[in-house]
């Protein structure tokens, strides 16, 4: 096991994120949320983000999407800065967030729609990643017509239609039960093994941070400071029997005792 912060492999950094800080201004004061946050993503790289309820894993996620604005620092990807929304961040939340109203064809559709494709191509993408989560057969239904499980998985094809350069998921099998969790959570991993991608996978869940990384970034909390980075260096495919590696033990066990620390 190799705790190094030093980049996993040779590739080029995607992600760059630079002396990050978020201040919140609240009734009794200013709540320092994120400090001097630095790290970087490389293509291809799946990284998971781990620390305490409350040490701002979902106010960075908000931040790399754009969607909050930090007070200082900066976030790069691809060496552009990041300064709002946009299709080059696919985001997958907590909650389903799927239009109730459209079919699951019609929710995955909906970005390359959005973003001037045409109606047949538009079908085209959305049917492949409908298939490469495996929900082909359930094109026509609605939303309220699935489970959870299947819920998370058409939101996650609805990121990967718009094509992103980075997919960024903030706990995203937060509301799962424990074996529908399993399920998605290795669903996952044969997507990522089928399509290469670069993911930033916030969680709460040790044995999901090591199972899923090729590296971790541990938070420590109040306010949010990068603790350590961790390669993970088990091999892929992995699956539940690797949660008996003797380095998955050992790993999580790291990982636990740092977080109970911070």
């Amino acid at each position: 096991m190799s705790t190094s912060s030093a980049p996993h492999g040779s590739a080029p950094f995607q992600l760059e994120v630079r002396g990050l800080g978020k201040v919140f201004e609240a009734e009794q004061g200013p709540v320092e949320a994120l400090q001097d946050i630095s790290f970087n993503v490389q293509a291809r790289e799946f990284m998971t983000i781990i620390g305490q309820s409350g040490c701002g894993k979902s106010t960075l996620a908000r931040i790399l999407a754009g969607i909050e604005t930090q007070t200082s620092g900066r976030v790069l990807l691809d060496g552009v800065p990041v300064s709002g929304p946009g299709p080059d961040r696919g985001m997958v939340f907590q909650s389903y967030t799927l239009f109730p109203w459209l079919t699951v064809r019609g929710n995955v559709m909906f970005g390359p729609r959005r973003t001037g494709r045409g109606r047949a191509e538009a079908i085209d993408i959305a049917e492949h990643w409908v298939r490469l989560v495996g929900l082909e057969t359930f094109l026509d239904a609605y939303p309220s017509q699935l489970s959870g499980g299947m819920k998370q998985r058409v939101a996650i094809a609805r990121a990967l239609a718009n094509e992103p350069r980075i997919l960024l998921m903030d706990e995203p099998f937060a509301a799962l039960d424990a074996q529908t969790r399993t399920e998605v959570r290795e669903e996952l991993l044969k997507l990522c093994e089928k399509t290469p991608m670069t993911v930033v996978f916030i969680t709460h869940d040790l044995d999901e941070a090591v199972l899923l990384a090729d590296r971790i970034l541990v938070l420590k909390a109040r306010p949010g400071r990068v603790d350590r980075i961790l390669n993970v260096g088990l091999e892929r495919p992995r699956d539940a029997a690797t949660m008996a590696d003797p380095s998955f033990i050992d790993l999580r066990s790291t990982i636990g005792e740092l977080i109970h620390k911070s």
